[in-house]
């Protein structure tokens, strides 16, 4: 990667951290499209470790407001899912994947703008869990399913809560991948290198959860999922 394309990643990584760390997701989403168009090999191992360091400092930040029973029956889900997402990133082509993903997500955000919120039942959270270790794993966009089953919950339950699952569900995607030789040397090299960015993102994101009251932090979190899925299909649509 040369000097300029870092540049634009770390600059990707630094507002893509921010919005990590302010709805509790965001990395994938307004990172790996551009990302994949400057470097495709950070997708889908770097940008997951970078996802799991936010999650884990805002995990600590808002740790009195996790809802540690929706996280459990969450994770039930997202363990299958986590495996599934590493075989398909193995057997189905990655432009085919990408935009069937895309074209998911962008029915889930059509379905919540015209009003549905599915309640946070264990079975809704198992479902959202399992989706989102398929979409996290296979291409470090696994936001979505959670955002739109937790968009009812305040703003640090939002981000305690999302972060705590994806914390550990982050872990999961990284181990699978590393067994499927998706994480390696040059992998955590890039990671070690993108940290600096990680961190101003996280300490601008303290400044902007003072903006985000409860529609505010809803729409932004149903428009960065619109934006993502939107980009992912444009780009992968694109690529000759």
């Amino acid at each position: 990667m040369s000097g300029s394309g870092f540049a634009v990643v770390s600059v990707a990584v630094l507002f893509a951290s921010c919005l990590q760390a302010s709805i509790g997701f965001g990395m994938g989403m307004l990172a790996a499209p551009i990302v994949a168009i400057v470097d495709p090999t950070l997708i889908p191992g770097t940008l997951i470790m970078l996802a799991a360091a936010v999650t884990l400092a805002v995990a600590v930040r808002e740790r009195t407001a996790i809802d540690f029973s929706g996280t459990g029956w969450a994770l039930v889900g997202r363990v299958p899912g986590t495996v599934l997402g590493g075989l398909l990133l193995l057997a189905i082509p990655e432009r085919a994947l990408a935009i069937l993903i895309g074209c998911v997500v962008l029915f889930g955000v059509a379905l919540t703008s015209l009003g549905w919120v599915p309640v946070p039942r264990p079975r809704n959270l198992m479902l959202a869990g399992a989706t989102s270790g398929v979409l996290g794993t296979a291409t470090a966009i696994g936001g979505p399913p959670m955002a739109l089953v937790w968009q009812g919950n305040s703003g640090p339950a939002l981000r305690g809560t999302m972060s705590g699952f994806f914390l550990v569900g982050s872990i999961l995607s990284i181990a699978v991948l590393t067994v499927t030789g998706a994480v390696h040397a040059d992998t955590v090299r890039t990671f070690a290198m993108l940290i600096p960015a990680i961190v101003g993102g996280y300490v601008l994101s303290r400044y902007v959860n003072g903006w985000l009251n409860p529609a505010r932090q809803r729409w932004t979190a149903i428009g960065m999922s619109l934006a993502g899925a939107a980009a992912l299909i444009v780009h992968e649509v694109g690529v000759s």
